[in-house]
């Protein structure tokens, strides 16, 4: 997901895109542990998506502030 995508959401359009990869990222280091998981780089590019979710809700935040 780039990060011109995500400025053009909704507040709560991220925040649920946001719910939607945490629970992803349980899931997917539930498979690791089974060893049920092969492309084990999705992790990693969950990671960065919620970082950068995360980073245009604080941006949001100072920019209303």
């Amino acid at each position: 997901m780039k990060a011109s995508e995500i400025r053009q959401k909704t507040d709560d359009e991220i925040l649920q895109q946001l719910n939607d990869c945490r629970k992803e990222i349980f899931q997917l280091r539930l498979k690791v542990q089974t060893s049920e998981l092969k492309d084990t780089a999705r992790i990693g590019k969950l990671r960065k998506d919620i970082a950068r979710l995360n980073t245009e809700i604080s941006a949001r935040k100072a920019a209303k502030a």
